[in-house]
Order: structure tokens, then C-alpha cells, then sequence
């Protein structure tokens, strides 16, 4: 079944489809993971968008029951160099093929996703359609270039009810822009007590869970379609200890005063390099954002930079310097990627201990 992919500037590839029939059109990205595919084409922070995988060959372990970030992927398409159509592993029940036809996800491989990348490091992210080859690539070209991407990601793949995932331990209020599994999974390794709610829950309905911390999860598209959570995150700013992870970083980075960009083509992988600017340490950390705090615009704000990113200096983390409450734009979580960062987890739990203790030393004064 061959199929093309047509990018708003007019290139066109031929391939071979795989995957659902369906035609799709979405936002062309790159990442550059060599492993981790599954937690790739299932993390919500890609809804809307066609992703390019720049390691070669794609689905030589298949697809298992244990490695998703979320139930239902959000991505519209998949673009690989070679899609293994055997794969092997003791844990595989599908191939790539299988299970996109089953979630009507459309792929594309034998393609040259080398120079699919060049042309997006060049030129930026790019509008692109998979679709049949019987298409009129000059229709197509019209619509990608007359056409505007949705603006309501966050909404897509936010929950839409609040709901438990108990523990026995601190109290933490995860609210979900997109939120991958795997932060989940490391608070609830740490015993906390996890409500997760919706990503316009107000600051009253949020301190009215009574958290003894509050998470800003990952999530999709651009900071400023979401000003209901600006607004939110100033209500609760100050009350309670808080920990943002990539789009929550952007989005307390605006409720603090500061701004936000888009990026050329962003940060998209495994294996990029990232300096705590307090202990000089480097950790090589998994990213997934198009977006970015702009580093000028942080001067007439309390927050003060903790982390950048080594290959081209953008801001990888911040902390508020009144406030318990600091984020970073990289992924601690990992899935996929290592491990380095997982040691925020154990930071944010030291600060809502801290700021419990102070509480309490400070109702003895009294």
C-alpha cells in the first residue's frame, strides 16, 4: 500500500503505508530517541502531531502491555525509515502495524527521514499530510498551507474527571495537561496519595483537596491556549509547595511574569544534555516540548534560573525565590529515556515536608 507524505512546502515522499488507511494532517516532528518508540507514540504531549523517528528501524521489539504513557494515543501519524514487520521479544503481543490499525493511527516508512529532518531543521516544524497516493499532492498542498492546526490539544487529552490513585502518604493534587503515566507511577512508588484533576480546575476546587502538594504535568501545544491554568496556578501560588514538568514549567513561568516562544523545531529525544546551574552537575535527560520560556524576559520576575539546556542554552528549570515551587522542562520521569532526574521526585517530597515543618514551628510561635 504506498502511501505520500506532503509537507506545506511542497516536498512529497513516497512510501509505504502501514497502520490505519486514514488520511491525517498534523504538525511534522522529529524525534531522536534510538529506543522507547511505544512511550513515544502514546505520550499525550504529541497530540496533533506527525511524528518522524530518526533512528532507522522502528518496531523490532513490537509493542507490549506494560510500556504506554496513556490508553489512547494522541498523535496523528508516524514516520519511520524501515517499520520491522517481525518483531521479536518475549513481551511483544503486536506490531506497529497491528496496533495502529487497531487505535486508526497512520504510518509512513521507507522514506529518507534524513532528509525529512534536515528539511525541519532548516525550515522549522512543517504542516504535513499523510494520505493515499491516488491524492492530489497539489490539493493537499493548498489545504496544509490554507489550514490552521487545533489550538485545543490540552482539552483533547486532559481528564475530564477528577479521580483517586490512593496512597498512604503526602497528599499531592497532580493537575493533568496531558499527563504521561509515568509520573504517576513515581508518585505513587513514593506512597503519595494522588488525586488527579482536570486541567481547568480552579485554584478553589484544587486547595479544597487539602494537598500538601500540587504537580503540573506535561502536556501539548502552545503554554498561552491554556489561560484558564495561568490563572489557576497564580490562585495557588504561595499555598501550597508545587513541582511543573514541561508545559506546567511554561505555564509557571507565565502566572510568575515571564514569557514564552515557540521553538524552531524544538526538543525531541533521549539523550540531551542539561546543567543544574547550583551544583554544576550535567544529567542527560529525555525532552519533549515545542515551546519555550524566553530566559530576557525573567528579569522583573521572582524566579531565578536553575537549569539550562547544553546545546543551545534555553531554560531547563526554574524556582521561585519566595515561594515552595520550582519546575523544569525536561521529563524526570523518563519513559523513555534515563534516569538521571528522578531524584526531583525525592526533592519535591523534601519540600513539602520542609514547608509542613515550618508551618508547624511557626503555629507554636503563636
Amino acid at each position: 500500500m504506498k502511501k505520500q507524505l506532503i509537507l506545506e512546502d511542497g516536498t512529497i515522499f513516497i512510501g509505504q503505508g502501514f497502520g490505519s488507511e486514514n488520511h491525517t494532517i498534523g504538525e511534522v516532528v522529529f524525534n531522536t530517541g534510538m529506543t522507547g518508540y511505544q512511550e513515544i507514540l502514546s505520550d499525550p504531549s504529541y497530540c496533533g502531531q506527525i511524528v518522524t523517528l530518526t533512528y532507522p528501524l522502528i518496531g523490532n521489539y513490537g509493542i507490549n502491555r506494560d510500556d504506554f504513557e496513556s490508553i489512547n494515543p494522541a498523535i496523528k501519524g508516524f514516520i519511520v525509515k524501515e517499520n520491522a514487520e517481525f518483531p521479536s521479544n518475549w513481551r511483544s503481543q503486536f506490531t506497529i502495524d497491528e496496533y495502529f490499525r487497531i487505535k486508526k493511527i497512520p504510518g509512513i516508512s521507507g522514506i529518507d527521514t534524513r532528509k525529512l529532518t534536515r528539511i525541519i531543521r532548516q525550515h522549522g516544524t512543517l504542516k504535513g499530510a499523510i494520505c493515499s497516493i491516488e491524492e492530489d499532492a497539489g490539493a493537499v498542498i493548498e489545504h496544509l498551507r490554507s489550514s490552521s492546526l487545533a489550538t485545543d490539544q490540552v482539552f483533547q487529552v486532559s481528564t475530564k474527571n477528577p479521580y483517586p490513585s490512593p496512597g498512604r502518604g503526602k497528599r499531592v493534587v497532580v493537575v493533568d495537561f496531558g499527563m504521561k503515566h509515568g509520573i504517576l507511577r513515581e508518585l505513587n512508588q513514593r506512597n503519595c496519595d494522588v488525586i488527579v484533576v482536570p486541567y481547568n480546575a480552579c485554584a478553589e476546587e484544587i486547595l479544597h483537596l487539602s494537598p500538601d502538594g500540587i504537580m503540573l504535568t506535561n502536556g501539548p501545544g502552545d503554554p498561552k491556549d491554556v489561560p484558564e491554568a495561568i490563572e489557576m496556578i497564580k490562585g495557588i501560588l504561595g499555598k501550597v509547595p508545587l513541582f511543573g514538568i514541561c508545559l506546567g514549567h511554561q505555564l509557571f513561568a507565565l502566572a510568575c511574569g515571564a514569557d514564552t516562544s515557540k521553538m524552531k523545531f524544538g526538543h525531541r529525544g533521549s539523550n540531551h544534555p542539561v546543567k543544574d546551574l547550583r551544583t554544576g552537575k550535567i544529567a542527560i535527560t529525555s525532552q519533549n516540548h515545542g515551546y519555550t520560556v524566553e530566559s530576557d524576559s525573567l528579569a522583573n520576575t521572582d524566579l531565578e534560573i536553575t537549569h539550562i539546556a547544553l546545546n543551545d542554552g534555553t531554560v531547563e528549570g526554574l524556582k521561585h525565590k519566595k515561594y515552595a515551587a520550582f519546575t523544569v522542562q525536561y521529563h524526570p520521569e523518563a519513559s523513555p529515556g534515563p534516569e538521571d532526574a528522578g531524584y526531583l521526585f525525592d526533592q519535591f517530597l523534601s519540600m513539602m515536608d520542609s514547608e509542613k515543618q515550618e508551618a508547624a514551628e511557626n503555629a507554636k510561635t503563636y
